[in-house]
C-alpha cells in the first residue's frame, strides 16, 4: 500500500488539526499557514493528486467541494465575500499532492492574486 498523503494523515487523527467541517464527501480544517483571517482548506477524503488527475466520475466530488466550501463560508460569517483556489502543481504553489480546495476570506482580497 502507498504512504498515505499529509491530509489523510490529519483524516485518520494521525496529525492533529482544527476540523471545521465533515461529510461522507470531504474535511476542511484550519490552514496551518492562513493567507487571510479565514483560511480552511477543504479536501476529499478520495485521494487524487492534482486537478489534471481527475476523471469525469470525480465531477460531484468536485462540486460537493464546492458545497461544503459555501457552508463553510456560511458558518465563518464570510456574507461579505470569499475566495476559493484550487492550486495544480508544483509553479502553482501546490505543496501537497492531494487536490484541496482553499476558502479564503475575512478581509478584502486584491487582484491578481499573485
Amino acid at each position: 500500500m502507498a504512504d498515505k498523503t499529509l491530509f489523510q494523515r490529519i483524516e485518520s487523527g494521525e496529525i492533529p488539526s482544527d476540523i471545521i467541517y465533515e461529510d461522507e464527501h470531504c474535511f476542511a480544517f484550519r490552514d496551518i499557514n492562513p493567507q487571510a483571517p479565514t483560511h480552511v482548506l477543504v479536501v476529499p477524503r478520495k485521494p487524487i493528486a492534482t486537478l489534471n488527475d481527475l476523471v469525469d466520475e470525480d465531477a460531484a466530488l468536485v462540486g460537493q467541494l464546492f458545497l461544503a466550501a459555501k457552508q463553510i463560508a456560511a458558518d465563518e460569517g464570510l456574507d461579505d465575500g470569499y475566495r476559493t483556489v484550487f492550486n495544480c502543481g508544483e509553479k502553482a504553489g501546490q505543496t501537497v499532492f492531494h487536490i484541496h480546495l482553499h476558502l479564503l476570506g475575512g478581509r478584502r482580497l486584491g487582484w491578481p492574486p499573485g
